[in-house]
């Protein structure tokens, strides 16, 4: 196993090192975009590849950026729909980052012609 695959596969998000104090009062947004998330199909375990974008005010943490880029690349031998991968990325990060605010969308690549879009608003919970 490569270094990157042992490092992915040992890592944990809910680890304390991966969220950072945040040292500021006033209410702003981080946007991360993440390409080239992959997992696989729970049924075919054909791989299914989105783009995450993650946007969020933080409250009194934020996330250091190499933890998002290893937790997401962690889904990527998981057999895990859609929908299922998104709330669980949805709920780890909401419930260790309680921000203010936060929304998550995974705009999936179209396969047999399905295009799927999934978005989470903590607004309209």
């Amino acid at each position: 196993m490569k270094y990157g695959e042992k490092e992915i596969k040992a890592f944990d998000i809910n680890a304390q090192e991966n969220y950072w104090p945040n040292e500021h009062s006033k209410n702003y947004i981080i946007t991360i975009e993440l390409p080239e998330f992959m997992c696989r199909c729970p049924r075919s375990g054909y791989p299914d590849f989105a783009t995450i974008k993650l946007s969020y005010t933080p409250s009194d943490k934020v996330i250091e950026l190499k933890a998002i880029k290893l937790y997401i690349n962690s889904f990527i031998d998981r057999h895990i729909s859609h929908e299922n991968s998104i709330n669980e990325i949805y709920d780890a990060l909401y419930s260790k980052l309680a921000p203010k605010w936060m929304k998550l969308t995974a705009d999936f690549n179209p396969r047999g012609n399905v295009h799927t879009i999934i978005e989470i608003d903590s607004s309209k919970n």
